[in-house]
């Protein structure tokens, strides 16, 4: 699996006192230089951590890749088609909540995310949609024309036991299997860390983790080297 790094909380904590540091382009510049194979970057429409300078600082100087984390929304749009990210991840966003709470429903907003999908094509940024692992929502994608999906791991990472824990994860097993049946991509993220990491690795043909809050928890601690270095083992 490849690991591409959230840097939003890097954002949140600069954001708290109104500076300019820590910075979140720096941090991503030394995460590169330790072994991550990308960027991600949640532009949200209310702007709470990272704004448009850091997008673009992001693709200016990162030479790895830039995932932009984004609603379907036409403003947030128009800036990814500017920016360029290699990669435009689709989520859900509600104005009230502290961190994404569950996948996209495609079923349900079929005409805005496929309208949606072919603006960012046209730009040529590949598309990924954050979603459940339910095979009906990655039937949707797929005819969609999503290049990717990226599995929401929350309901796994919060499980309460052992049991629903596994039972979650063969759900995800699951998914995976059919998306790659399908030609989609796999990537996958949310509330992954250092301990749910090791069982997470039972799931094969996922492409890719996206980890954020676990990681600058631990660079509080350690460094964002270290932190960095510490999740690459675990991973690979």
């Amino acid at each position: 699996m490849r690991l591409t790094l959230n840097v939003d909380h890097i954002a949140t904590l600069r954001n708290a006192r109104g500076e300019e540091q820590p910075d979140p382009v720096t941090t991503a510049l030394i995460a590169e230089e330790v072994g991550v194979d990308g960027v991600v970057v949640h532009l949200r429409e209310d702007r709470r951590h990272i704004n448009e300078r850091d997008v673009r600082l992001l693709r200016e100087l990162i030479k790895t890749k830039l995932d932009l984390e984004m609603a379907a929304n036409e403003e947030i749009i128009k800036i990814a088609c500017d920016v360029g990210p290699e990669l435009a991840t689709l989520v859900p966003e509600k104005r009230q909540e502290l961190t994404t709470e569950g996948g996209l429903n495609v079923i349900d907003n079929v005409s805005l995310i496929k309208n949606t999908i072919t603006e960012l094509h046209n730009s040529d940024i590949e598309v990924s949609l954050f979603i459940e692992p339910e095979l009906t929502q990655i039937d949707s994608a797929a005819e969609i024309d999503a290049d990717i999906i990226e599995i929401h791991t929350g309901i796994f990472a919060n499980a309460v036991s052992e049991e629903e824990q596994l039972d979650e994860l063969e759900r995800i097993r699951a998914a995976v299997i059919h998306a790659k049946k399908l030609g989609l991509g796999v990537n996958a993220g949310h509330g992954l860390n250092y301990q749910n990491i090791k069982i997470f690795r039972e799931v094969p043909d996922i492409d890719e983790v996206s980890i954020g809050h676990s990681i600058i928890a631990r660079a509080v601690i350690v460094g964002i080297k270290e932190a960095v270095q510490e999740m690459i083992r675990l991973i690979k």
